[in-house]
């Protein structure tokens, strides 16, 4: 908090001013906040976890995952945007999104396990230009150490994610998390019951799509192309 990498949270701010007996001004502090965060407010929960778990599991079928976008890409995602952003926070949110993928170069990295749908790889968004860049990159992460890499094939015939794309996390207290978003907000789950049923998903989308080695593959294959 101190660094400015995370906010100070309603609820902490009042719970520090009776230890600390501050008399409520951390608390004043915090509801006189100029608006500069760096993430939507129904995010920054699931950025505190993201920047401690110690494995994820992600299905994305649209888009990819902020943690394996290059910069470009990463603006072509953003400018997409409607309504638009202005070029400042075009810059602002692209810088915040590549600062993300520290998590990845860690010297202990996260186990990280990512199912992208057939149509994220197949997708030119940005242009060509950009298309062969993130394949490439794509390329590259599948070989970082933590990482596993599945695309899941447009040519099944069951899928067992159609209600769209998900994260599990694992924090360093062995809590079980999932998280989605929708376009106007987001959900973090942690009934046991609801995470348990995502996890089923998961389990069954890694034997649904390609293994790594046939992902490689495929990534190779349109490579050349």
């Amino acid at each position: 908090m101190e660094q400015g990498r995370r906010p100070l949270k309603p609820d902490l701010a009042t719970l520090l001013d009776e230890v600390l007996l501050t008399k409520g001004a951390l608390a004043t502090a915090v509801d006189n906040m100029p608006e500069t965060d760096r993430y939507p407010a129904w995010s920054e929960q699931y950025m505190d976890l993201e920047r401690e778990a110690i494995s994820m599991s992600f299905f994305a079928n649209q888009v990819l995952p902020g943690l394996l976008q290059t910069e470009y890409y990463a603006r072509a995602v953003i400018r997409s945007r409607v309504p638009t952003f202005s070029e400042d926070e075009i810059n602002t949110r692209v810088a915040n999104r590549l600062e993300r993928q520290e998590i990845l170069h860690r010297k202990v990295p996260p186990t990280a396990s990512f199912i992208l749908s057939e149509a994220i790889v197949l997708a030119q968004l940005g242009g060509p230009e950009i298309y062969r860049e993130t394949l490439h990159h794509l390329r590259l992460c599948v070989d970082l150490p933590g990482i596993t890499l599945q695309v899941m094939p447009l040519a099944r015939q069951t899928h067992a994610a159609l209600d769209g794309p998900f994260i599990l996390l694992e924090t360093p207290e062995h809590q079980h998390l999932a998280y989605s978003e929708t376009q106007r907000g987001s959900q973090l789950v942690s009934d046991p019951d609801e995470v348990s049923i995502l996890a089923q998903k998961y389990a069954m989308l890694r034997t649904q799509a390609l293994n790594t080695e046939d992902t490689k593959g495929l990534l190779d294959r349109l490579l050349g192309d």
